[in-house]
């Protein structure tokens, strides 16, 4: 994988925010990449939270009150010969969401030619995770024989989704349901399900952890004693401190706050290094115990 550096302004692909970033877990190399952002309703992120409470919240970390910019990251592992792509992003379809679905080009900028990806893992089927896929500029330049790798209870569950226990704004489910049709439709073909965990490519795990959504899944990074989980949408920014506040997105709500919690006692206990969609970029961090609740300790960056 290439991260070689380009002159700024060169193409137009450089930018004076960063956008990638790498870690090297063992001998597995990771990209973290930003997709960019996405506006949400802030009472999205806490729908059961004490209004007054939450408020109190998004003023100690300095945010909105009322929309929020959510961070919205991807990741590019490469172990072997083997180049995988965890997550696609929004894609470029959504014009309401502009500064999103920049996936492709932050590829190129990287330097990463879609022909290279070898796998695509998917934390689930929600339209930021898969929309990329089938974004123009990328679908077609993906390779033939590219295997996608999601969990069956996932694929399952989007042929008849359920979303009586999500609180998301009005227009989402819809969108969410048509995306995931159209991906289903589209990808079958390519698709490698499992039932709890795959070992994608030396060091790379899989793993269902349920939650967010019936197959939501996790994947867990193990080289030379060195670690790293990247958890999709398990964890959100309020959930280190409050993790049993409840996501608009979450389908199992209790169930999601169950799965928040064992996952960051974990890691807690072991220190290795988390990454997840939906915090700030690069969001490589560790996970400190303080009290009963959680603390998001960012690593320092290493250039």
């Amino acid at each position: 994988m290439s991260v070689d550096s380009i002159a700024l302004g060169s193409a137009g692909l450089d930018e004076l925010v960063p956008s990638r970033y790498a870690v090297q877990v063992g001998d597995i190399e990771v990209l973290v990449i930003s997709d960019g952002v996405l506006p949400i309703t802030a009472r999205t992120m806490a729908t059961n939270a004490d209004p007054a409470e939450y408020g109190e919240w998004l003023n100690d970390m300095f945010l909105p009150q009322d929309v929020l910019d959510w961070p919205l990251n991807v990741v590019v592992v490469r172990s072997g010969a083997q180049t995988i792509l965890v997550d696609a992003g929004l894609g470029v379809e959504f014009p309401d969401f502009p500064r999103a679905g920049q996936t492709v080009h932050r590829l190129e900028a990287a330097g990463i030619d879609p022909s290279a990806v070898t796998d695509v893992v998917l934390t689930h089927l929600h339209m930021d995770h898969v929309g990329g896929l089938l974004t123009e500029g990328l679908k077609e330049r993906l390779r033939p024989d590219l295997k996608v790798h999601v969990a069956t209870r996932e694929a399952e569950f989007w042929e008849a989704p359920d979303f009586s226990h999500t609180d998301m704004p009005a227009p989402v489910p819809d969108a969410l349901r048509s995306i995931a049709s159209r991906f289903l439709n589209e990808y079958r073909g390519k698709m490698r399900t499992f039932e709890t965990d795959y070992e994608v490519a030396p060091g790379v795990l899989v793993a269902r952890n349920g939650g967010h959504t019936p197959g939501h899944s996790i994947v867990r990074l193990a080289s030379g004693g060195d670690r790293l989980t990247f958890a999709g949408d398990s964890v959100f920014a309020p959930g280190f401190d409050n993790p049993e506040w409840h996501n608009g997105f979450e389908h199992d709500p209790d169930e999601s706050a169950r799965v928040r919690i064992q996952l960051l006692r974990e890691l807690s206990a072991t220190g290795e290094a988390l990454v997840a969609t939906h915090l700030p970029f690069p969001s490589v961090c560790h996970v400190a115990t303080q009290g009963d609740v959680f603390r998001c300790v960012p690593a320092a960056w290493d250039y």
